[in-house]
């Protein structure tokens, strides 16, 4: 049946979402960066200024 078709690409077209939307979430929130304010607390402190 040809009448029938659409919602075949329809589920393909949601279960395609859901896939995309997981693999960019586990891929944003695996991401870990360490913040460097250590090293710039050091160069702000060693800075003197002599006018």
């Amino acid at each position: 049946m040809p009448q029938m078709a659409p919602l075949n690409w329809l589920s393909l077209f949601i279960m395609f979402i859901m896939i995309f939307m997981a693999f960019n979430s586990l891929n944003y929130f695996s991401f870990y960066y360490t913040t460097k304010t250590s090293k710039f607390i050091k160069t702000s402190s060693q800075l003197n200024w002599k006018w």
